[in-house]
């Protein structure tokens, strides 16, 4: 039983994607808002990527910036690699928990107000020369 489960902890290893990635949990704006910013850095390297994300006016532009300033240093100081030679390789947002809040509406009732919360992952790759 061990070895077979040492077996499978090594295959598991050796399968590993070894690119360097950063993700950032529970980010309190709806992943719908992120996608769109994220749709405009995809591909590009990442000093391209800081750059647009500081020009671009978005609410999600920010917490995106962050995640690939942290991807970058991740790859510099975790795998020893040059961050001015990334490229920005998969980008994607996915849906965190929901917040449930109530808003009082006429004769009695309440509507629910979804505040919805994002997982933004961005994978960094080696730029092709």
């Amino acid at each position: 039983m061990a070895k077979n489960m040492k077996l499978k902890t090594q295959r598991i290893e050796e399968n590993k994607d070894k690119r360097p990635r950063a993700v950032a949990k529970y980010i309190r704006i709806s992943p719908f808002k992120v996608r769109v910013v994220l749709d405009l850095i995809r591909g590009k390297s990442v000093d391209e990527a800081v750059a647009i994300l500081e020009n671009v006016s978005k609410a999600g532009a920010e917490p995106v910036k962050k995640v690939v300033m942290s991807a970058a240093a991740n790859a510099e100081h975790n795998l020893q690699m040059n961050p001015s030679d990334l490229k920005v390789a998969e980008a994607y947002a996915d849906q965190g928990p929901t917040l449930k809040r109530m808003t009082p509406m006429s004769k009695g009732r309440g509507y629910r107000i979804l505040k919805r919360t994002s997982h933004i992952t961005v994978i960094l790759d080696a730029m092709s020369k």
